[in-house]
């Protein structure tokens, strides 16, 4: 099954759950800034998106200016970071199968739909 990490406060996430739903496929939508995803789950994606977990952050966030910036950060303090203040994990996250994408822009989510 198809799965969406969202933030309903994000255009770009309010895009991808809107291609998701044009789609007519079954998904499940994880709200991750209350369903914070554990940092096995985090793991996870990052494997799944072949991706650094530096890449997974959302540099621009305040969290992340205050706390992080021009830091050498571990990976694993990179997603103990994401864990620990969830709106840092860029967003949207697809999940389909053994595939997994960022939305942006929300048109890559039709390349795994």
């Amino acid at each position: 099954m198809i799965k969406i990490y969202h933030n309903n406060r994000c255009s770009k996430s309010r895009c991808g759950l809107e291609i998701l739903e044009k789609s007519g496929k079954e998904f499940e939508i994880v709200k991750y800034l209350e369903d914070v995803p554990s940092y096995k789950e985090l793991q996870g994606l990052i494997a799944l998106l072949g991706i650094k977990p530096i890449e997974l952050v959302r540099k621009n966030e305040a969290i992340w200016k205050e706390k992080f910036k021009n830091k050498t950060l571990s990976d694993k303090a990179v997603i103990t970071a994401m864990v620990e203040n969830p709106k840092l994990i860029e967003r949207p996250i697809i999940i389909n199968g053994k595939k997994a994408i960022i939305g942006r822009p929300p048109e890559k989510i039709l390349d795994i739909i």
